[in-house]
């Protein structure tokens, strides 16, 4: 039936038409923002994963600075500390020559002063962002950000790296009898920063060795888990720097447009857009085709 009141022919055209439009509208939207689910509206469950992961991953970042930062106190004081176990070789060297009966005690000792200074040098000089681990007061453990965890609760938390600094004392702040070159457990009670052999007997100069030595075998020790330490931060930097790219990668899958796909979703549309509108004007005209047959 043909009706001048309803033309239904014009009405489903004006359906696909519509359609046709809001398809259209949606796939230029993703090729401008380059997601295909960019809001929750898109897709509820994925946006929302993505919106959590992403969050994490951003956390991650701050972990990975927080691994160079830490990395960098490490090679600070591994690098004061190799130093100083090179002096303090040299010092045992001088105190060995030193019971050589008949050598000059007072041009050893001239030599000794030296070396203790720039063993002070070297450990208050060891200092990286105000922290200094081998002239310091404070022998508490050093804790480094490594990494952020999230639970299949949803429950997150915080991990760290530990490193002790009471093996890592050479001094204290004041340079006085704390840490290893102080005077607490040495046998002779003089510290390897105050030695003085110009008065020293050779039983003396025997306690003054042992004590260097035992002093030698500490800052080896401390050296050792200091790179050990900085080890396990550049591998735990690595596996961060990988998981934020897999996290990321992820997250593409989930949410990222196929720009190859939508091109051509693109063009289709389109022509079908084209089609539309020739398929409305066509709808649209048939009732003026009425007016033929009354004339």
């Amino acid at each position: 039936m043909t009706s001048i009141n309803t033309n239904t022919s014009a009405m489903t055209a004006l359906q696909s038409l519509s359609a046709i439009n809001s398809s259209l509208d949606q796939t230029q939207n993703r090729i401008s923002t380059g997601y295909r689910v960019g809001a929750a509206s898109d897709n509820a469950a994925y946006w929302s994963i993505a919106t959590t992961m992403r969050s994490d991953n951003k956390a991650l970042g701050a972990v990975e600075d927080a691994l160079g930062l830490g990395q960098a106190k490490v090679d600070t004081a591994y690098t004061g500390m190799t130093a100083a176990i090179d002096v303090v070789d040299e010092i045992k060297s001088k105190l060995v020559a030193a019971k050589e009966p008949g050598v000059d005690k007072t041009k050893i000792q001239s030599e000794l002063t030296e070396l203790q200074g720039q063993l002070k040098s070297i450990a208050t000089s060891a200092s990286f962002s105000g922290e200094n681990w081998l002239a310091t007061d404070n022998t508490a453990s050093r804790s480094v950000v490594a990494s952020f965890n999230r639970d299949s609760g949803g429950n997150v938390s915080v991990g760290t790296i530990s490193v002790a600094v009471t093996s890592t004392q050479l001094m204290d702040a004041a340079g006085a009898a704390g840490g290893t070159l102080g005077t607490n457990g040495a046998a002779s009670g003089v510290s390897v920063l105050a030695i003085d052999i110009s008065a020293a007997s050779d039983a003396d100069l025997t306690n003054m060795i042992t004590d260097v030595d035992t002093a030698l075998k500490t800052m080896t020790t401390a050296a050792s888990n200091l790179g050990a330490a900085k080890n396990r931060m550049d591998i735990q930097s690595e596996f961060v720097s990988n998981l934020r790219d897999s996290i990321e990668k992820g997250v593409g899958t989930l949410v990222d447009a196929d720009m190859t796909e939508e091109s051509t979703r693109l063009k289709a549309l389109q022509t079908q857009q084209q089609l539309g509108v020739q398929a409305l004007s066509i709808a649209n005209n048939s009732s003026q085709s009425l007016l033929s047959l009354f004339r």
